[in-house]
């Protein structure tokens, strides 16, 4: 049998499709950890590495995208969504082992534009939802890491502290490869860093960590009617958090 790598195209457009051509996919352990093969062929990513992670939990739902990919048969059409859990372990693999820094770096930019630290003047409703939703979380950020992060009302910006930024970086340096990789994927649906390292810390689920990231959507919704195409993307936005959480409790499954 050929020993030909398989790579995933992580990289394609959403809309692009890939033929099928294997017939099982498997967890092999190796030295190095646990790999998803595809007819005994390693998976590789596209940068070269093999997919391949410490967790059997992890590893054992790799191979079920790839095995229900295509229809859960030889032949059938396979999109990179249908690959979401392989999407964050390759970037764990290939962006974050080799550049840490470079992660950190775009994580700690939402941090000085921190959802939670933005409130508006008005609705008075939502004015008071904010208050009593985002502030628990700001006092766990203080409470959990010793970071204050400054707030404001209005759309001019607040610069963040140095030494809160510095605190924030270093509970980032401080996290696995892997967390980084959820963080990744989640920070951005949820625009806030604070309820993605609640999230990391489990004090959050995916469904709770979203509610709270799209307050002021669904209040402008409840208050003026439903948005169709508003509710659509986030939608998507919450199955990238629900991703991300779910990678998380693989990847500490085993330990």
């Amino acid at each position: 049998m050929s020993d030909t790598p398989v790579t995933p195209r992580s990289s394609a457009p959403a809309a692009a499709t890939r033929r099928r051509f294997w017939d099982r996919a498997e967890v092999v352990s190796e030295p190095e950890g646990f790999a998803v093969r595809l007819d005994g062929r390693p998976v590789r990513l596209p940068g070269g590495a093999v997919l391949r992670v410490g967790s059997r939990a992890l590893a054992e739902a790799l191979a079920g995208e790839w095995q229900a990919a295509g229809g859960g048969a030889k032949g059938g059409d396979f999109a990179p969504s249908d690959l979401r859990l392989t999407r964050i372990a390759g970037t764990m693999l290939e962006r974050i082992a080799p550049d840490r820094a470079a992660v950190i770096g775009v994580l700690l930019g939402y941090a000085r534009h921190e959802l939670l630290c933005y409130r508006v003047r008005y609705p008075a409703l939502l004015v008071e939802r904010q208050q009593q939703e985002w502030d628990p979380w700001l006092e766990w950020l203080r409470a959990r890491y010793g970071v204050v992060l400054r707030s404001t009302d209005g759309v001019m910006p607040v610069d963040q502290p140095p030494e809160a930024l510095a605190g924030l970086q270093s509970v980032l340096e401080g996290l696995p490869d892997g967390a980084l990789a959820a963080l990744g994927v989640a920070v951005p649906a949820l625009g806030s860093l604070v309820l993605g390292l609640a999230l990391v810390d489990g004090r959050l689920t995916a469904e709770q960590a979203m509610a709270c990231a799209t307050l002021d959507e669904r209040t402008q919704m409840e208050l003026w009617g439903q948005d169709a195409e508003q509710a659509a993307r986030l939608e998507g936005l919450a199955l990238d958090v629900k991703d991300a959480a779910s990678f998380l409790a693989l990847l500490r499954a085993d330990s």
